[in-house]
């Protein structure tokens, strides 16, 4: 039997997670002529093993002529995933948005916290002395993440972003990306609004747990208005704790020889949560 090839793909959005590409994916997404799965495969990292025929499957919504992409933030940290990656796609494009390592760890907790995934002891997931190899500090280890890929790719296939940018200049942003992907349509507005609001009602944690067997029948009508009115109903304002001041320098620390890294990597990529004195000096010879 033929071993399925994989279909084309034009792009790729590998991370980094709690980074806005959720706003990345859906502002693509809105634009004529441009196609992405709506939920992340995770196919490269994690779903490997379903074969190419499950993969491209996933794209048959897609017109003839569309640009074709998928965004999967796994993809940035699962260490087999650049290989992969590279042995089906060598030639394709791929968007990478960060924000400050601090603070996406701490945004990756909260959402986990919301869920019920981990408990209200902070230090316990964030101390760099506890959880170095655990998901919310790793996943921010972009420098020795990006390695994998920039020793497979060249680097003008790799788009380095700031989740920065999303805030100030949306446009702008979505442009760039556009740009890198071959893209020449009119760009549908970005969206404005965030898409997960941290801030906003959560239903009470006993309850996700008594539900969580139900949400394979439940996801799929989760935004209905009957689903929507009965969780209006139960949702509460959640409350997160503080990163303790303390606690925030520990982290800045850990990803200091992460941020050189990305430095010695991307030199021309230069964040505002890259400061001037993680920089090396620059000869005046």
């Amino acid at each position: 039997m033929t071993k399925p090839l994989p279909r084309p793909v034009d792009f790729l959005i590998i991370g980094a997670a709690k980074c806005a590409t959720t706003w990345e994916q859906k502002s693509l997404s809105a634009s004529p002529g441009i196609y992405m799965p709506a939920p992340e495969l995770h196919f490269f990292s994690r779903e490997y093993d379903k074969g190419f025929d499950w993969f491209n499957a996933q794209f048959a919504g897609a017109n003839p002529g569309d640009i074709v992409g998928e965004k999967s933030n796994s993809y940035l940290t699962q260490p087999e995933a650049a290989a992969r990656i590279h042995n089906a796609y060598p030639s394709v494009k791929m968007i990478v948005q960060m924000r400050d390592p601090v603070q996406r760890a701490y945004s990756d907790y909260c959402m986990l916290l919301r869920r019920g995934e981990v408990d209200d002891d902070i230090r316990r997931h964030l101390d760099p002395q506890k959880a170095a190899t655990e998901r919310f500090l790793n996943d921010g280890r972009y420098g020795h993440h990006l390695t994998r890929f920039y020793a497979l790719f060249p680097q003008d296939q790799i788009l380095l972003l700031a989740f920065d940018d999303v805030a100030t200049h949306p446009e702008r942003q979505l442009q760039w990306v556009a740009d890198h992907i071959g893209y020449s349509g009119q760009l549908t507005p970005p969206l404005h609004e965030k898409v997960k609001d941290k801030h906003a009602a959560a239903v009470p944690t006993s309850l996700r747990r008594l539900l969580a067997p139900l949400r394979p029948l439940l996801d799929p009508v989760r935004n209905t208005a009957p689903l929507s009115t009965m969780r209006s109903l139960v949702a509460r304002p959640f409350t997160y704790p503080a990163l303790p001041d303390d606690l925030k320098r520990e982290i800045e620390v850990f990803y200091m020889p992460e941020k050189s890294t990305l430095i010695e990597l991307a030199p021309n990529f230069q964040p505002p949560w890259i400061h001037v004195r993680d920089r090396p000096a620059t000869s005046n010879a």
